[in-house]
């Protein structure tokens, strides 16, 4: 069983910067396609990003593509999400999930638990003045 962490959460003034990240504790990362969707209540859920066991492909949804960064440090286990430019609508719940990749540079969005199976449980980000 794969535990997920996130933390980095925060109330954060339109147009400001926060990083999120998610942890493994315990277990080891490095064979999973790690990824992040938000949601709010009303709204349907949103993926995000995702990155691949290797780093080398991540992946943005439009919306947050040029302000969002995806990353992953395999020695520490951790992924993690830098949002910059930050909007009142990026106001979420932010949730990391993993899954296996078949392959060290397989990843795609989304977030069901049949690609998915593994879910944090979630940080709040709210964006506001």
């Amino acid at each position: 069983q794969l535990e997920l962490v996130e933390s980095g959460g925060g109330l954060v003034q339109p147009g400001g910067s926060l990083r999120l990240s998610c942890a493994a504790p315990g277990s080891i990362l490095d064979g999973f396609r790690v990824g992040w969707f938000r949601q709010n209540p009303g709204k349907e859920r949103e993926s995000i990003s995702c990155i691949s066991p290797s780093g080398r492909n991540i992946i943005y949804s439009d919306s947050v593509k040029g302000r969002f960064t995806l990353s992953r440090d395999n020695d520490r286990n951790t992924v993690t999400l830098e949002m910059t430019d930050l909007k009142p609508e990026d106001t979420a719940t932010y949730i990391c999930v993993a899954g296996w990749a078949v392959s060290p540079d397989h990843c795609t969005l989304g977030f069901d638990k049949g690609r998915f199976p593994y879910w944090g449980q979630g940080t709040q980000v709210t964006v506001s003045s």
